[in-house]
């Protein structure tokens, strides 16, 4: 799966959270409500870079396109992680979760609650 932007993901994250459709006035509003304005023009570039790299697709509807997620935001994380784990610890999740642990960016409530999805229990999302 191709990288994106912080800005293309900032714009699909909006598209996720809308049940993975959104049309271009909704898109920019909850931007907006963000704190991020972008110019119409910007919007509609993000948007067309993300239909070239596979993760959007448009519809017609008059005049306006409906954007629609071909990838959920499950599928892209679990990409990107991935990649990263392999790119910064050559695979080694081990290693990942060893500097979450030292860096105290996982802590021991995280810790137990991994452990009770480990064991079959119930996750918090």
């Amino acid at each position: 799966m191709q990288q994106i932007s912080d800005y293309e993901l900032e714009l699909m994250k909006v598209i996720w959270s809308n049940e993975g459709t959104a049309l271009y006035a909704e898109i920019s509003s909850a931007l907006e409500a963000k704190g991020m304005v972008f110019t119409k023009n910007t919007i509609i570039t993000l948007l067309s870079r993300l239909v070239e790299k596979g993760l959007l697709r448009t519809n017609k509807l008059g005049h306006r396109n409906r954007y629609y997620a071909i990838v959920s935001e499950k599928e892209y994380q679990a990409a990107q992680t991935e990649s990263f784990v392999k790119k910064l610890y050559e695979g080694n999740v081990k290693g990942l979760v060893s500097t979450l642990i030292q860096t105290d960016m996982l802590s021991a409530e995280d810790y137990e609650e991994l452990k009770r999805f480990w064991q079959g229990g119930e996750q918090d999302e």
